[in-house]
């Protein structure tokens, strides 16, 4: 067990804004905008704002599911946020969002802004009639999983993730912990999944494609170079499930949208049309635009 006895919490907490990694710039203890800026508006209803961080890859994969049954109401304008620039905290953004995550959502056909990502994927598979049942024990069951998915990744995430290979300095205690959870919560996905084929059922739904982005791409070794420490391989009914919906051509198309990092075939920095899939994003985007 490594030494924690160095550090003793003050007191009273202050805020150093220089401790806590990659991302400190960007985490801070008060909400609220830090600059004027407005965001850009797109041709479709759906304006949506966002990265291809897990929560962001959701919403997009789910808006190409639409679109791929030919819901053409689904049309979508998906608008790069860079949140390490802290583009989140515009006054634009927090106007859609004053928690000032990715991804948010404007419907202008409604008049709704939407944000967190669960609550997205409900009112858009709502809005569209798709990939939620109907039946009200069927459409529980795919909620169950959907409301698990939005509290076990956080542990994932900002628990995991963050000790294991974000933070600035490597701790027994926190990577162990979270470590454990984690492999609780893939345990828990496996055994579901001995017995149906999707989340929740038999069914693909919004339950599969909230929790792929996260619990897909960790079992599949594509997450926080973590593979080989998790023993992902021997998960193999959450492997089966996770390769199959990687099979999907949605799915393929979804996880590229505001990505903009990684090999240039898999970004797509913003999507306003189809056709952007076949155009390379650097040729759209001004040169100010691209991170």
């Amino acid at each position: 067990m490594s030494d924690t006895s160095k550090y003793q919490p003050p007191k009273v907490w202050t805020w150093d804004a220089e401790n806590g990694g990659e991302w400190a710039k960007i985490n801070r203890p008060i909400a609220g905008p830090t600059h004027e800026a407005t965001l850009p508006r797109g041709k479709h209803p759906l304006q949506l704002y966002s990265l291809a961080t897990p929560n962001g890859q959701k919403i997009t994969i789910l808006l190409e599911e639409l679109l791929a049954l030919g819901e053409t109401g689904a049309e979508y304008d998906a608008h790069l946020i860079r949140i390490g620039a802290g583009e989140q905290f515009s006054t634009g953004f927090v106007e859609v969002n004053p928690n000032s995550k990715i991804p948010a959502l404007l419907d202008t056909e409604t008049g709704s802004r939407v944000f967190e990502s669960g609550a997205i994927l409900l009112y858009l598979a709502e809005k569209f009639g798709h990939f939620l049942p109907k039946e009200a024990a069927a459409r529980t069951e795919v909620l169950n999983w959907l409301f698990w998915l939005q509290g076990a990744a956080p542990y994932l995430g900002g628990g995991f993730g963050h000790f294991y290979n974000y933070a600035p300095e490597k701790f027994e205690y926190p990577i162990n912990r979270f470590t454990m959870e984690v492999k609780r919560q893939m345990d828990v996905l496996d055994r579901e999944l001995s017995g149906h084929r999707y989340l929740g059922g038999d069914e693909y739904t919004i339950a599969d494609m909230a929790t792929w982005p996260w619990y897909g791409n960790l079992v599949l070794g594509n997450a926080y170079g973590a593979g080989e420490f998790l023993q992902v391989e021997s998960y193999k009914n959450l492997r089966r499930w996770a390769e199959e919906i990687l099979e999907r051509p949605a799915v393929q198309r979804g996880r590229k949208v505001n990505r903009n990092w990684g090999e240039p075939a898999e970004q797509l920095h913003e999507r306003h049309d189809a056709s952007d899939f076949d155009l390379k994003t650097q040729d759209k985007l001004a040169p100010e635009n691209v991170a």
